[in-house]
């Protein structure tokens, strides 16, 4: 699958905290960083998330805020 995103981080789920109807899913990726999304417990399903799993976090934004 191609994307246009260029921002594609690949990592592994620390976690996946289920709600009513979204879950967080914590990745770690490179570096000892963590990037966290929340997403429907539909999509979490329908993947099949489980802690360990190796997935990328894709990220596509207009704005990009950069600090020092």
């Amino acid at each position: 699958m191609e994307l246009s995103a260029r921002n594609q981080l690949a990592g592994k789920i620390l976690s996946v905290k289920r709600g009513t109807v979204e879950a967080e899913v914590a990745i770690e990726i490179a570096g000892g960083q963590t990037v966290v999304s929340t997403i429907s417990l539909v999509s979490v399903d329908k993947m099949k998330l489980r802690e360990g799993d190796l997935v990328i976090a894709i990220i596509k934004a207009t704005e990009v805020i950069v600090a020092k």
